[in-house]
């Protein structure tokens, strides 16, 4: 039986009387990824009883960005709405014309925070973008206040590096031979990259990703709710006092993302199960090729987004280490 597609965006707006920054607030960008989904219903109803008050500024919330795949209950529709994002003028799937809607909230926001969940057990982290830069891969002018944002949510660790690090992936898979199908170009497309948050600083703004923990972890709709109002109270668009705020001298972990390998055939397989962060060192075994051939980690650092289930073509897992970046001035 053919699920039908959802024809429709469910888009949550306030509008403050008073200017102020314009938040966006993302859930189910993977259908899958639920956390966001009910963060963002507890916020809605606590403005619509009058427990929250919007001081300024302008609110969107958009609780489950990709309806096809949530619908579905699985991370994609008909492909990764989170790779390739952008306006699609000849839409060629479901997650294209979820684009076209989608593109147009980003860039007219100032911030964004997208609200996520992963596979494997692990914590909470966020993600941020580059630091100040002119480079053409992503340029960027809002290092400090991004950086502000991804300290204020409460994780004890924040990566980044996604970008750069999808761009050497990206090389390499562009002198391998695709199959022809829109799967295999699309994977190979140099703008495959580019998600919510990479195309939101395309478009000016910044904001963050964060994970929210494992899909099925039950903390993780606590962790999307108390990231919401406290985003809320950075910005100045709600009152302090309406959730704790994460401590600043607590220790956070900063990594940089500098590796991402593929699974190149459906016989690749780990050498053990993995959790995202979980400690390797130099040259330990990682996993084995369906030809045999080892694959080990190039330096010490962690492992991060194992995927035993990902695609031929797609990623398999990524490498972090210690980055020397500073949240605070």
């Amino acid at each position: 039986m053919t699920t039908p597609h959802p024809t429709h965006l469910r888009i949550h707006q306030l509008a403050g009387l008073k200017p102020g920054p314009k938040l966006l607030v993302t859930g189910a960008v993977h259908g899958n990824e639920t956390a966001g989904v009910a963060g963002i219903e507890r916020v809605l109803k606590q403005f619509d009883a009058g427990e929250l008050t919007l001081l300024c500024g302008t609110l969107t919330m958009i609780p489950i960005v990709n309806p096809l795949a949530h619908r579905l209950q699985r991370r994609e529709g008909e492909r990764n709405l989170n790779r390739n994002l952008r306006p699609a003028p000849i839409p060629q799937d479901f997650e294209d014309r979820i684009a076209n809607q989608l593109c147009p909230w980003l860039a007219h926001a100032d911030v964004l925070l997208d609200l996520h969940s992963f596979n494997n057990p692990g914590p909470a982290f966020a993600m941020m973008g580059p630091r100040d830069n002119d480079s053409d891969l992503e340029p960027f002018r809002h290092e400090k206040a991004e950086a502000a944002l991804a300290a204020c949510v409460g994780t004890g660790r924040i990566v980044e590096g996604w970008l750069s690090t999808y761009a050497l992936g990206l090389q390499r898979r562009a002198a391998r031979q695709g199959d022809g199908s829109r799967q295999a170009s699309l994977v190979q497309d140099p703008h495959y990259g580019v998600g919510t948050t990479e195309y939101m600083r395309s478009q000016g703004g910044y904001c963050i990703t964060l994970e929210c923990g494992q899909h099925v972890d039950p903390q993780g709709p606590e962790v999307a709710y108390k990231a919401i109002l406290r985003t809320l109270t950075l910005l100045g668009m709600i009152a302090p006092g309406a959730v704790e705020l994460a401590d600043p001298n607590r220790p956070i972990e900063v990594l940089q993302l500098y590796e991402v390998i593929d699974r190149e055939h459906a016989d690749d397989q780990f050498a053990r199960e993995w959790a995202s962060f979980d400690e390797v060192s130099e040259g330990q075994l990682i996993g084995t090729r369906h030809d045999g051939k080892p694959v080990h980690a190039p330096s010490g650092g962690r492992i991060v987004f194992p995927n035993n289930k990902a695609q031929p073509g797609q990623e398999w897992f990524y490498l972090a280490r210690p980055s020397d970046r500073k949240l605070k001035p």
